[in-house]
């Protein structure tokens, strides 16, 4: 069985040299580790779109775009029977007061899984290669941008 390709979005946040990851509250960071806002672009959404309506509904902030750091495809098998074509987008907060830490989640998932809850907060970029699954792969990018 082949995998399918799903096209995905992934927004770093950053704020004073500082990224927004969040880890879930009820399952062990062993699982799904540390994680940035990412979601699948819906049919007929611009990924531009798709990252800040993803940010929004995973962390109750309001983003705007600082750039577009490019695509990278990530094998999601043996998880699922997935290619992921990622596109990841720097972003900052429209707010000027942001909480250092938070909780949020989702009441209905779009995925149709049950409710998530998980812990919003800001590492050093320094710290960013903790992030799970792929997530960190066009970090250096940003790290790059921002000094």
């Amino acid at each position: 069985m082949s995998p399918r390709v799903v096209r995905k979005v992934v927004g770093y946040v950053v704020r004073e040299d500082k990224l927004l990851v969040f880890t879930h509250d009820v399952i062990p960071l062993e699982v799904t580790g540390v994680q940035v806002p990412a979601g699948t672009i819906e049919v007929d959404e611009a990924p531009e779109d798709a990252v800040l309506r993803e940010v929004l509904e995973e962390t109750g902030l309001d983003t705007r775009i600082v750039s577009a750091l490019g695509m990278e495809c990530y094998d999601a098998r043996p998880t699922k029977p997935e290619i992921h074509e990622r596109y990841f987008f720097q972003l900052a907060p429209i707010e000027r007061q942001v909480p250092e830490r938070w909780s949020a989640g989702e009441e209905n998932p779009s995925d149709g899984g049950k409710q998530q809850r998980w812990t919003c907060f800001w590492i050093p970029l320094e710290q960013s290669q903790v992030l799970c699954a792929g997530f960190g792969a066009r970090l250096g990018r940003l790290i790059l941008e921002s000094i």
